[in-house]
């Protein structure tokens, strides 16, 4: 089968395809025939070796990624965090799925989701796909949307609360949007001006163009605000949240952080009901993974890139 390596950091360039062996699913796993995947932050990070935190910061923190990922490339060849699919095969002693089950999965910090063929264990974070979305819309959802999910629960949004989401045209950030609004807060939206309207189709109550307001100018108004990139000043966020509001960020999110199959059958839900759907900013081909990456690499990406993988 092919598959997408990386065996040194660096530019898009350095990622390789090649024959590899198909993998056969042992007695608890289910394979994959791998229709979609994506392009993930993550996966660009990995890649070049950069954490994404400015210049400063980044020089610190690149040591202590290649002891984490690996120190001349990384550990793990195949990157690739979240994918969609068909099971073509499953073990022997599998019991919740069977040949033919459309599913989403996510695999997280595990990565190896750049191939044609993935096993995982029937025990994954992996569940059928949502009804009515097609792989490519699916596929995104098991990561960015399961990321924003778990970000926003520990705030316990209560109806009517302000919830400010910071980053809200990227991949976390168009699923906080529309989880928040499901969780009933008023939701304000962060992003630059050419995003602003895709935000408020997503049902943002207000948007706040960064390029063009501060936001530390809002004063202490917000109960909620969600940093969905990273970058928010520690400054500007206490300027605008209430004495009691809560703040989180993705890069508190520890790599070890329980993730339950529940989680993703809840987004299932969401995607079926409506009050979820998937942004695609950009679609390309497998044999097009390094122009996927280029352009992720610009920094730019509204939603998601997704990868067409068979």
């Amino acid at each position: 089968m092919k598959a997408i390596i990386c065996e040194k950091y660096g530019p898009p360039e350095v990622l390789q395809y090649k024959e590899i062996p198909k993998p056969i699913p042992k007695d608890h796993e289910v394979l994959i025939k791998v229709r979609a995947t994506t392009v993930h932050i993550g996966d660009t990070k990995v890649r070049s070796l950069r954490p994404g935190f400015g210049p400063v910061r980044d020089f610190f923190f690149k040591p202590a990624m290649r002891f984490m990922m690996g120190f001349k490339g990384p550990r793990v060849k195949i990157l690739g965090m979240e994918l969609s699919g068909e099971i073509e095969d499953i073990g022997k002693q599998v019991s919740k799925f069977k040949k033919g089950d459309a599913i989403f999965a996510s695999t997280e910090f595990e990565f190896g989701s750049y191939v044609e063929y993935r096993c995982m264990p029937e025990d994954g974070i992996l569940a059928l796909k949502p009804n009515h979305m097609s792989f490519e819309e699916a596929a995104p959802v098991s990561n960015g949307g399961l990321t924003a999910l778990l970000n926003l629960r520990k705030t316990n949004i209560k109806p009517g609360e302000k919830v400010l989401i910071y980053g809200a045209s990227g991949s976390v950030g168009t699923y906080a949007v529309q989880i928040a609004r499901h969780f009933g807060g008023l939701v304000t939206g962060v992003c630059s001006t050419s995003n602003l309207e895709m935000v408020r189709l997503l049902g943002a109550d207000e948007l706040i163009d960064y390029t063009e307001e501060d936001i530390s100018e809002q004063g202490p108004i917000y109960d909620v605000v969600l940093d969905t990139v990273g970058k928010l000043p520690k400054k500007t966020r206490k300027k605008i949240l209430k004495p009691k509001g809560r703040f989180v960020s993705v890069l508190t999110m520890s790599a070890h952080e329980k993730i339950k199959v529940e989680d993703l059958y809840e987004l299932k839900d969401l995607c079926e009901s409506g009050s979820m759907k998937t942004v695609i900013d950009r679609t390309y081909d497998f044999d097009q993974m390094i122009e996927a990456h280029r352009y992720v690499d610009k920094g730019h990406k509204k939603g998601n890139v997704v990868i067409k993988v068979s």
